[in-house]
Parts: C-alpha cells; structure tokens; sequence
C-alpha cells in the first residue's frame, strides 16, 4: 500500500524540479550566537568523544572489569560517541560557515545513522535491563545465563535490529519526490522535518513513522520502566551493601533510559507538530545525552572510578618513563 501511494505520487510530480541539496537552519541566525555555540558545543564534543572513549578503554584494559554489566556499558559508550559525532561534526562546522547545506545524499546518511544508532541503543539498554534483572532476582544463575555467548549475542543483535529499523525508514524516504521547500528547520537532516518537505501528502508516511519509531520507543520504555521497578522492589527487600551498590547501579541505569528515551518519545510520537522546544530535545538526545551517559556512570560506580585512576596513572607513569633520559 505505502509503495503504490508513493509511485503514484511520484507520477504526478515527475516533471517538477528535484531537490538536490537541502539547508540547515541550524540553530540560530545570530551571529554572536553562532561563536559561542561554536566554542561551547566543540567542547562538549570533545568532552563526549574523550569520556566515551575512555569508558571504553578503562572496560578492555581491565581485568576486573570483564563481566557481562561492564562488556554491555562499553558497547553502550561505543554507540553513545557514534551517535554524538554523526550530525555534530557538520554543525561545528556551520557555525562559521555562511552556506549551511547538506547534500541529498548527506542527509539520507545523516537519517541512516540516527536510527541505526539509535535502533541499537534501545535493545542496548534493554538487554542493560536484563542483565540488572538476572544479576539481582537470579544471582545463583547469573553467570549461566549472562555468558559471554550470551552478552555477543546480544549486542550483534542490537546492531542488527539497528540495521533494519534504519533501512525501514530510509526505504520510503529515499524515494518521496521533493520538489519545492528544501530548509530543514534544524541542525541535521531528522525525518519528521525532512519529510514535511515532499511533495507529496505524507500523512501515510507520518502513520508509518509513528508505528515504526514513536510507539516502539514509547512500549519500550514503558517495559523497562515496569523491569526496573521490579528490580528496584526486589533490592529494597534487602539492606546489605550488595544492596545499596545494586541499588546506585539500577539507579544510573534508569536515569539513562528516561534522558534517552524522553527526547525521542516526544520528538517521534507527534511528528508533524511543531514546539518550540523541538531543537532543545535534538540538541539533547544527539549530544548531551551521549555526554551525560559517561559522567553518570562514572560518578555513581566506584570500580570505573578506580579503575580510570589506575589507568590514568598508568599512562602518566609510562610517559615519565619515556621522558627519563
């Protein structure tokens, strides 16, 4: 059905001019708004980039950091600096660019890489949920059960379900014709304001978006909040140490789940509805939610604390040797 409506449309708007490039409204017009964004978001960058990146590292170089919680968080770390350099790049960039265009091509990339990440961000945290759920209500079975096989299996699949989530919302938006309008009233290419731009009624297309994007973000937060209640009322019958450091773990957890899925639920379950706040929740979900993922997992985990200290002392001490004639 979605692929007849779109040839017909295509039929009827053959001879109209196709877009080729599209322009990025970005931010702001101001330009003293436009420097300072450029300094203040070229070091949130750098901070997102550096704390994911060491997040990583400090998993795969420590040995007691090797266990199913910590192999998911450094995928979690991967995906999060993936996700912060697919768009903000290009948007340091136009700060101090006057002509703020993507390319067609650009921009389906842009869309690609949103969801794939994103896609894989969700089961991502849902198999973080599973594996809080089987440490805390099963702990003789833990091991068993989140194997290594297992905690692979989980994260190709989260790649996976990326993969097809974002061919699926590529696979109709490639094709729409667009003849007309081509600014995207934002600093990257997101579907709902790119596909407002076709010639073509999209409310079809808006249909398809929602059930595909905005209700599958807003059923699984809705199961993960339900999981980790649960966990949460388990740990609480208890009142050892084991306990409190379950129940800060679960805490930070949870509080990466809402940044993440808040944003998106409300950008993605009213497409087609404009708030002021729309570039708040993109700037938020693209780039301060993948830099606030690092700092609360490191502030309210004493063993990545540690073990960035140890690490940290380790290259300090290896360059000094270095530098010892």
């Amino acid at each position: 059905m979605l692929e007849s409506f779109q040839k017909s449309e295509q039929m009827a708007w053959s001879n109209q001019s196709v877009v080729t490039e599209f322009i990025l409204r970005g931010l702001s017009s101001s330009l003293e708004l436009q420097i300072f964004y450029f300094l203040f978001f070229s070091i949130v960058y750098a901070a997102t980039v550096l704390g994911n990146l060491l997040i990583a590292v400090t998993i795969a170089s420590e040995p007691h950091l090797h266990s199913p919680m910590y192999f998911l968080l450094g995928n979690l770390s991967f995906i999060d600096m993936s996700l912060a350099s697919f768009a903000t790049p290009k948007m340091i960039a136009d700060f101090l660019s006057e002509h703020k265009g993507i390319s067609f091509e650009g921009c389906m990339t842009q869309i690609f890489f949103l969801h794939l990440l994103g896609g894989a961000e969700i089961v991502l945290l849902i198999s973080m949920a599973f594996d809080r759920y089987v440490a805390i209500c099963k702990p003789l079975r833990y091991l068993s059960i989140m194997s290594r096989r297992m905690c692979v299996g989980l994260v190709i699949l989260s790649w996976i379900v990326g993969i097809f989530h974002a061919l699926s919302q590529l696979a109709f938006t490639v094709n729409l014709p667009f003849c007309g309008p081509n600014e995207v009233d934002s600093f990257f290419c997101d579907l709902p304001l790119v596909i407002k731009l076709a010639c073509v009624d999209t409310y079809i297309l808006g249909v398809f978006m929602i059930s595909t994007s905005g209700m599958i973000a807003l059923v699984c937060f809705i199961l993960l909040v339900i999981s980790y209640t649960i966990i949460l009322v388990t740990v609480r019958q208890y009142s050892s140490g084991g306990s409190s450091k379950a129940l800060s773990t679960c805490s930070a957890h949870f509080t990466v789940v809402t940044l993440f899925f808040g944003p998106c639920i409300f950008t993605y379950v009213w497409p087609f509805t404009n708030f002021p706040i729309d570039k708040v929740l993109s700037v938020f979900y693209t780039i301060f939610t993948p830099l606030l993922n690092p700092v609360i997992y490191t502030l309210r985990n004493k063993d990545v604390k540690y073990s960035m200290r140890k690490l940290s002392s380790h290259i300090f001490k290896s360059r000094k040797t270095d530098h010892t004639p």
